[in-house]
C-alpha cells in the first residue's frame, strides 16, 4: 500500500473512473446493480463508533473494481471471476471504506473545517463541469449529477470529506523524508555508464541464393508447414461505445452553441494585425541615422549588431492594443508593407520601423463556426456519458445480446469476417469500428472468446466499452504447395539470407573474443563507436535486451543479439562510475521520489493505526449478502 492511499483518498475524485465519482460514485454494470437485500437487518457492511458502512456503498466499490480484476486476472468477463478472488475483492473494498471513514472521523476529532469557498473552487475545478468556453456550466453540472443518480448535496458532501481528508493527510506526508545515504547509493547505481562499440548486421545485406530446386523447396515446404496455411478466419459481430462513438450522436441547442460562441469572439473576431520589426534607441539622431543605414539596404541581422544595446524585436501577428505607444501603434498600422518608417516619438525612446507582413481581418460567423463549437462541446461533453450510457448499453445486451442496440447511446456496432491480425480474406484491415490499443483488445477477444458464447460489456482501453460474439469460426487449413509455391520460394530466400548474415556475424563475435572487440574485429563503416548507456539514460540506437545483457558486462567483453531483422556485435570498451554528488539534477529526482514513498509509507501507517485505535465492527452476515448478490456465494471467509 506504499501509494493507494494517495490514489485512493487524495487524487483520485479528480476523475479517474468518472470525473465526478469521488468514492462512491455510481458506475455499476446496470439497472439490475442495486442490490436487494435492504431492509432485511443486513444492509450494515461495517460499524466505526456511529458512523456506518452500508451495504449499498460496499456493492457499488466491489463493482467498481471488478473490471480491473476481470483484466488482472485474464478473464473475459466478471462473471468468470472465481468466488474465492470476488470474497477477496469483497474485504478489500470494504478495507478501503473503512479507512476512508477513519480518515473521515479523524478530520472531525481535529475539528478540520472546509470553508465555503473551498468547496466552491473544487467543484468549478471540475472539467466535467465545463462549458465548450471552459467555464462552470450549472445546468451541465445538474446533468451530469442527475445522469449519477447523485443529488447536489450529497456531491458537496463528498467534496467536502475529500478536502478533509486532503487536511489530515498532506500534514502526515510533508512530515516524510529522504535518506542521502540511499539516495546517493540508488543515484550511483543509475548512473553507472558503460561506453560500447556495436556493429549491426542486416539480413538484408546478403543476396539470396539463385534459383533453388523444386525438391529444395518441397522440402522447405514439409518442413514448415505452419507457415504455409491459411488463416483462421472468424465472423464477429461487435459493438463499441467510448467517448469518440458517443461525440457523434450528442445534440446541442443553437442557444448553448451561440452562448460559448459569444464567449470566443475575441478568437472567432480578428482585427487586421501586423508582423513587423522595430528597433527602439533612446537618442533622435541615432535613430535617424539607424534608419537611413536601413533604408540604404542593412539588413536585419545587421541592424540589431548596428544597434547593439538599444531594443531590437521581431513580432508576429500584432494588434494595436498590443503596442504600448499609442503614437508608434498609429504609424505602424498606417504604414505600408517594407517601407522602412521613423524615427517615431514613444515613451520608452524613439522608435524606427518596417512592417513585414500585413494580416487582413478575420470574421467567422456563429454560423461559420457553428460545427467547430459543436465539436468541442461533444469532445468535452462525450467522457462525462460514457458510465451512464455503457450502464444502458450493457442493460441491452444482457437482455437482448447484441440484437437490438439502441440507436440513441452512441454505441456503433459491426460485423464481418477477420484472422488474427485484424485482415480480412482480402488481406486489407478490417473495418472494424475502432483504433489503437482499442482496435487490439477486440480482435483479441474474438480469437479468446468461444462460438456463440453469451456477449458481455468489457471494459477497453481510452475510457471504451466492448461486447462481441462470434458466430462463425472457419479453422486454418493449410495450402497445397501449388498454392504457396511462390511464399515458400520467398521464405527460403529470407530463411537463406538470415543463416548467411548468422554466419557473418559468428565469424565478427569470434574475431571479436579474440582481439579484444569489435572495432579491432571488422574493418566495416557500419561500426558504431562510443555509444554510452546508463540506466537512468538508455541509448536509443541500442536494442533494450542487449542494453540488459551488456549492462552486467565488463570492459572487453563482447556479446551478439539478434532482432527481428539483423544481428548485432557489441563490445563494452569502457565502464565508468560518474560522482553522483554532482549530478544535482539526478539526486533531485532520486530524493524526491525517496520522499514521496517514506510519504505513502507514512500515510499507510497513520491510517493502519486509526484502524487500530477505533476498531471497525464487521457484519459478516452483510457482507456475504452483497457477495452472494454479486455470484461469488460459497463459504465467506476473511
Amino acid at each position: 500500500m506504499l501509494s493507494s492511499l494517495r490514489r485512493i483518498f487524495v487524487e483520485s475524485w479528480l476523475g479517474r473512473v468518472m470525473v465526478i465519482g469521488v468514492f462512491l460514485a455510481f458506475i455499476g454494470f446496470g439497472a439490475g446493480n442495486i442490490i436487494n437485500f435492504m431492509g432485511t437487518g443486513n444492509d450494515v457492511a461495517a460499524k466505526i463508533g456511529s458512523d456506518e458502512i452500508t451495504t449499498m456503498s460496499l456493492d457499488e466499490q466491489l463493482r467498481k473494481s471488478l473490471p480491473d480484476i476481470t483484466k488482472r486476472i485474464g478473464v473475459s468477463n466478471p462473471a468468470q471471476i472465481p468466488p474465492y478472488v470476488g470474497q477477496q475483492a469483497a474485504y478489500q473494498s470494504l478495507n478501503q471504506l473503512i479507512q476512508r471513514q477513519e480518515l473521515i472521523l479523524a478530520s472531525q476529532h481535529s475539528d478540520i473545517r472546509v470553508p465555503d469557498s473551498a468547496i466552491r473552487d473544487e467543484v468549478f475545478s471540475v472539467p466535467a463541469f465545463h462549458n465548450a468556453a471552459g467555464t462552470f456550466d450549472r445546468t451541465l453540472f445538474n446533468s451530469v449529477l442527475s445522469s449519477n443518480n447523485m443529488t447536489e448535496q450529497g456531491f458537496l458532501k463528498l467534496v467536502h470529506n475529500d478536502l478533509a481528508i486532503r487536511a489530515v493527510l498532506q500534514p502526515v506526508e510533508l512530515g516524510a523524508g529522504s535518506s542521502s545515504t540511499v539516495a546517493r547509493y540508488l543515484a550511483d547505481y543509475g548512473l553507472q555508464t558503460r561506453v560500447v562499440d556495436f556493429l549491426r548486421i542486416p539480413f538484408s545485406d546478403f543476396q539470396p541464393p539463385a534459383q533453388p530446386s523444386e525438391a529444395v523447396l518441397h522440402r522447405y515446404y514439409s518442413n514448415h508447414p505452419w507457415l504455409f496455411q491459411l488463416p483462421e478466419y472468424r465472423h464477429a459481430r461487435i459493438v463499441v461505445i467510448s467517448p469518440e462513438t458517443i461525440a457523434k450522436s450528442i445534440t446541442v441547442e443553437d442557444k448553448l452553441l451561440q452562448r460559448a460562441y459569444d464567449g470566443q469572439k475575441s478568437h472567432y473576431n480578428v482585427p487586421e494585425t501586423r508582423d513587423v520589426q522595430i528597433i527602439t534607441l533612446n537618442n533622435q539622431d541615432e535613430a535617424a541615422k539607424l534608419a537611413a543605414m536601413w533604408k540604404n539596404g542593412t539588413d536585419w541581422a545587421g541592424m540589431q549588431a548596428a544597434s547593439k544595446g538599444s531594443a531590437s524585436v521581431e513580432m508576429s501577428g500584432i494588434r494595436p492594443s498590443a503596442i504600448p505607444s499609442e503614437a508608434l501603434a498609429s504609424a505602424i498600422f498606417a504604414s505600408p508593407v517594407s517601407q522602412i518608417d521613423g524615427p517615431v516619438k514613444t515613451e520608452a525612446g524613439w522608435a524606427i520601423f518596417r512592417v513585414l507582413k500585413i494580416i487582413p481581418p478575420k470574421n467567422t460567423s456563429f454560423e461559420q463556426a457553428r460545427a467547430e463549437i459543436l465539436e468541442q462541446y461533444r469532445t468535452a461533453k462525450a467522457p462525462q456519458l460514457i458510465s451512464e450510457r455503457s450502464r444502458q448499453l450493457q442493460d441491452v445486451i444482457a437482455s437482448n445480446g447484441l440484437d437490438t442496440i439502441p440507436s440513441d447511446i452512441g454505441a456503433v456496432a459491426a460485423a464481418g469476417s477477420l484472422d488474427a491480425q485484424g485482415n480480412t480474406q482480402d488481406k486489407e484491415p478490417a473495418p472494424l469500428p475502432a483504433s489503437g490499443k482499442l482496435r487490439a483488445a477486440i480482435i483479441q477477444k474474438i480469437f479468446s472468446v468461444k462460438k456463440g458464447e453469451q456477449p458481455n460489456l468489457i471494459e477497453g482501453p481510452d475510457n471504451s466499452w466492448y461486447a462481441v460474439q462470434v458466430d462463425e469460426v472457419t479453422p486454418a487449413r493449410p495450402r497445397t504447395f501449388e498454392q504457396a509455391r511462390q511464399d515458400v520460394l520467398s521464405a527460403w530466400q529470407s530463411d537463406m539470407m538470415r543463416q548467411a548474415a548468422n554466419k557473418h556475424a559468428t565469424d565478427v563475435y569470434l574475431a571479436a573474443q579474440q582481439k579484444g572487440g569489435v572495432s579491432a574485429a571488422s574493418d566495416s563503416p557500419s561500426v558504431v563507436k562510443n555509444a554510452s548507456f546508463s540506466r537512468s539514460a538508455p541509448n536509443s540506437a541500442i536494442p533494450q535486451d542487449l542494453m540488459a545483457l551488456l549492462m552486467h558486462m565488463k570492459a572487453g567483453q563482447s556479446a551478439m543479439t539478434e532482432n527481428d531483422d539483423s544481428f548485432i556485435i557489441a563490445t563494452v570498451t569502457k565502464v565508468y562510475q560518474p560522482q553522483s554528488d554532482k549530478n544535482v539534477v539526478a539526486m533531485q529526482n532520486i530524493r524526491q521520489s525517496l520522499a514521496r514513498s517514506n510519504a505513502d509509507d507514512l500515510a499507510s501507517s497513520y491510517v493502519n493505526a486509526l484502524v487500530k485505535k477505533s476498531p471497525p465492527q464487521i457484519n459478516n452476515q452483510a457482507v456475504a449478502a452483497v457477495i452472494n448478490a454479486l455470484g461469488f456465494g460459497g463459504n465467506t471467509q476473511r
